[in-house]
């Protein structure tokens, strides 16, 4: 079909206005199923427009001088009856000739070439924003849909650029709307299938939409003066310029403020993984859901500038300069590497940075290489340590992977091999502290560095939190926490002490002892895990004593050493299996597999979609890696990379395709106690929350405490 041939049934009809803050404008629709919300400011537009507007006066003057500058053919302006606004509306059109207010009354209206839009009227002689507050500042949140994403031709004169398809902004000034335009655009081409699924835009949407040449001019007079606010601020104010250089329309250069760099520069990386439109959406729980419609997104880009603009009012910044230099900025010998990133491949994968000696001064993952490693070299992340070390990089290697899964193993290994200095986690990851039984007629629970025994329990981070979990599991067992050695013939005799008293039983011979000693080997080997009943026991009679304190801090250890226990306990299920393969779907109708040998990565690879994944599975187990486990915890695996794959295996969509022996945790691990410590947890965290209603009551009478008053001078 021809979609410049008009479509037959699509009769035009006039659209419904839209009420808003200051003003709107709207376009009327001849296509039905183009969407309500999509207004027009262009000389171009096919019919009759409705222009709303409220009962202030500067915005009624500035829409009617738009109105009068941009519509070729006639205009009605709507003003509701009986308020300020209807007055100021008839002083408004008695200035401009051609324009009615009584009723349905449609006059026609010069049209106006846009000669007197000097578009070089800008910021750039000068800063008049300099002693102007962020809630002063006149902000225009711009978004586009576009049929792809290059701005310009590859080659000077070409005609492979894309195009914009819509826009929508919106104009705030100190949390208020201001204004709105909307309005879709004739490419000029037809729309891929790709970009119709993404936004929804066909080409008959599009059909009768004003060109570019048209939109552009009105844009630049909407948002005369303002900043210009955009997600990913490259990508939309890029494909703006290019449009108005290819008009021969003079680039105002106004100010640009991008929310992805204000994002990544405000939060952190825990707080937001993503800086995607949608995930901030959802963190400043926006009013309006991203959808890749124009204003849609520029409305929910607006709650997120606000939500930004809030965070950075803590940090003293009150005007746009003040902002600006808030933001991250590339340093000079940043710019200067750039050129480190052209070899690097837009691929999965890690990237190692070498120094001077190529010895090796940073490693990273990322799903995109490129992407990631220019970022170093433009100023996104604002670390001074990584500005330091790009500024010592001579090389940028990398290693390509199948999926984001084998990144991460990777990642941690080289990390591991070469410990670089400006890495900061993962550098040394045999520095853990596991808790073990001792080889002695009389075991005790010992805490070490090295195990020479699979039997364990941990990773902990430091040897305070082990020791904590020592006791816990003593008061379980009954295992002996005195330190004195006991030979075969001996017998179990500690002095008493009331403080942290020896759970064994006093006076036991071996064999007597032997019972404990078999309790604690059951719990390490996730047999039995009762002692932690036994533990909760204590808990409820310290409470039935009113020995609360006591009951709680023995509550908190237990919980604790519970979640360590089952986290220990699902690490070593995966590293006791000699292989297991599983397949996760990549989103696109294909498969990321895994070859997985004790606790191991031994293989990784891709079945894309119509790739048959069994023949991929079978390639990528041959050519797997032989794991040799070696008679420590998790079989001598790296913690964060077994813990890495477990993670991945729960993740949503995993399938196991085959096990060889099979992957359960086993059937008597701490799992049965884990609701109870999440609430144990969420207790403490209760507990630590001041209560605003009780502040003010002295606990030693329960009466409120004196208020202090202060004498007024006379």
């Amino acid at each position: 079909m021809d979609r410049n041939e008009s479509q037959p049934g699509c009769q035009p009809d006039l659209g419904e206005h839209r009420e808003c803050l200051t003003l709107v404008v709207q376009q009327s629709l001849r296509h039905t199923e183009q969407h309500t919300d999509h207004a027009v400011l262009a000389p171009r537009s096919p019919h009759r427009a409705v222009i709303a507007v409220d009962h202030h006066r500067a915005g009624i003057q500035h829409i009617v001088r738009l109105s009068h500058r941009a519509f070729v053919h006639r205009a009605l302006i709507h003003v509701p009856h009986r308020n300020d606004g209807y007055r100021h509306a008839r002083r408004a059109t008695t200035r401009w000739p051609g324009l009615s207010d009584t009723g349905p009354t449609v006059a026609d209206v010069q049209q106006l070439s846009f000669a007197d839009v000097d578009p070089s009227v800008g910021f750039a002689d000068g800063d008049p924003m300099a002693d102007l507050l962020l809630a002063d500042t006149t902000f225009v949140v711009v978004d586009l849909e576009t049929t792809g994403g290059r701005a310009t031709a590859s080659t000077p004169g070409g005609g492979d650029h894309d195009a914009i398809t819509e826009i929508g902004a919106v104009k705030i000034r100190g949390g208020e709307v201001l204004g709105e335009l909307a309005t879709l655009v004739d490419p000029g081409r037809s729309i891929p299938p790709q970009i119709v699924s993404l936004t929804g835009i066909t080409s008959a949407m599009v059909h009768d939409a004003p060109r570019i040449d048209a939109v552009l001019p009105a844009f630049l007079e909407f948002s005369r003066g303002a900043v210009l606010v955009a997600h990913n601020a490259g990508f939309d104010i890029g494909f703006l310029r290019a449009a108005a250089q290819r008009l021969g329309i003079t680039w105002p250069r106004p100010p640009v403020l991008c929310t992805v760099r204000l994002a990544r520069r405000v939060l952190t990386r825990d707080e937001a993984p993503s800086v995607k439109l949608s995930a901030l959406a959802r963190l400043f729980s926006a009013t309006t859901t991203p959808n890749h419609r124009a204003l849609d997104d520029a409305r929910a880009t607006v709650d997120v500038l606000h939500g930004l603009i809030e965070r950075v009012g803590n940090q003293g910044v009150r005007t746009y300069p003040e902002l600006r230099a808030y933001l991250p900025d590339a340093t000079a010998p940043q710019r200067r590497k750039r050129h480190l990133a052209d070899g690097v491949p837009s691929r999965p994968g890690v990237y190692l940075f070498r120094g001077p000696a190529d010895e090796v001064l940073y490693i990273g993952t990322a799903v995109n290489l490129r992407r990631r490693v220019g970022q170093y070299f433009t100023g996104a992340d604002p670390r001074t340590r990584m500005k330091e070390m790009v500024a010592l990089a001579t090389r940028v290697d990398h290693v390509e992977c199948a999926h984001e899964l084998e990144a991460g193993v990777r990642e941690l290994r080289l990390l591991a091999a070469h410990a670089p200095p400006y890495n900061r986690r993962s550098k040394f990851p045999r520095r853990w502290w596991w808790i073990t039984l001792t080889e002695e007629a009389f075991p005790r629970f010992s805490v070490v560095r090295s195990p020479r025994s699979p039997r364990a329990i941990g990773p902990f981070t430091s040897r305070a939190d082990a020791v904590t979990t020592v006791d816990v599991l003593a008061r379980g067992t009954g295992v002996r926490t005195c330190s004195t050695r006991l030979a075969r013939r001996a017998l179990h005799a500690c002095e008493e002490r009331e403080l942290s008293g020896c759970p064994a039983t006093r006076g036991a011979d071996m064999a007597q002892y032997a019972a404990a000693a078999q309790r604690a080997t059951d719990l390490l080997d996730g047999v039995d895990s009762a002692p932690f009943g036994t533990v909760l026991s204590q808990i409820e009679a310290l409470a039935s004593l009113h020995r609360y304190e006591t009951a709680a801090r023995l509550r908190d250890h237990t919980a604790a050493a519970v979640e360590t226990t089952w986290r220990g306990q699902r690490l070593q299920a995966l590293a006791a299996v000699d292989e297991l393969i599983a397949a996760r779907p990549d989103g696109r109708g294909g498969w990321e597999l895994a070859v997985i040998r004790h606790g191991q990565l031994a293989s990784a690879g891709c079945a894309r979609r119509g790739v048959p994944p069994m023949p991929v599975v079978d390639a990528i187990t041959l050519a797997a890696q032989s794991i040799l486990p070696q008679p420590a915890p998790l079989g001598g695996a790296l913690v964060e990379e077994t813990a890495l794959l477990t993670r991945w295996l729960a993740g949503p969509g995993v399938r196991i395709v085959r096990a060889d022996t099979g992957y359960a945790s086993p059937v008597g691990s701490a799992a049965r106690w884990a609701d109870w410590a999440a609430t144990a947890r969420s207790a403490r965290l209760a507990a630590t929350q001041p209560d605003t209603h009780t502040d003010d009551l002295d606990d030693r009478y329960g009466v409120h405490r004196p208020r202090r008053t202060h004498a007024r001078a006379v």
